[in-house]
């Protein structure tokens, strides 16, 4: 079985940062794209930024200059550096995992979530 468990949300002040971390675990043979996502109530989940297991980002333009996605392949973990946050940042937000298992097969894996608020 595979796990992916998140941390780091929580209440900030606008203008202020916060480090969401999400570690998966388990059966895991190889690791493909990593990926942070996040949604508010009624509106669908939309893509923040992923990272492919070569490095590459993609933002959206919404976070871009303000937020950063990195890794540690070591310990199959990703991280999101959310700097100058803002008030419409409020969200769930939910990372994601491509991965490669003892089930031979690539497969999506998603976290539980983890509430950011922005409010001053």
């Amino acid at each position: 079985q595979v796990q992916l468990v998140e941390s780091g949300g929580g209440l900030v002040q606008p203008g202020n940062s916060l480090k969401l971390s999400c570690a998966a675990s388990g059966s895991i043979v190889n690791r493909g794209t990593m990926g942070w996502y996040r949604q508010t109530p009624g509106k669908e989940r939309e893509l923040v930024a992923t990272i492919t297991s070569g490095g590459t980002t993609t933002y959206a333009d919404s976070v871009k200059s303000r937020f950063t996605i990195s890794t540690n392949n070591a310990k199959n973990t990703v991280y999101l550096q959310m700097n100058s946050l803002k008030p419409e940042d409020t969200a769930v937000y939910y990372c994601k995992a491509r991965l490669y298992t003892y089930t031979r097969a690539w497969a999506d894996y998603w976290g539980q979530g983890t509430q950011v608020t922005v409010s001053s």
